[in-house]
């Protein structure tokens, strides 16, 4: 069975790769590791807005 680790970007957007490889220049693990399905639903878990970082908006924090 092979095994996958969760990778995330700059943009913050994630992905799976197989834990055996390298991941591509750009892509640094997320830190979970294992089966697909696993790895899919913590990418599930995780990237909530599909988004690339640089495009969406500020956060509005809300104030005391």
């Amino acid at each position: 069975m092979t095994t996958y680790r969760v990778v995330v970007n700059h943009e913050e957007q994630y992905s799976i790769w197989p834990s055996s490889a390298e991941p591509p220049a750009g892509w640094d693990f997320e830190g979970f590791e294992g089966s697909r399905q696993a790895c899919l639903a913590r990418v599930d878990e995780v990237w909530t807005d599909m988004r690339p970082a640089s495009i969406r908006p500020p956060v509005d924090v809300a104030r005391p």
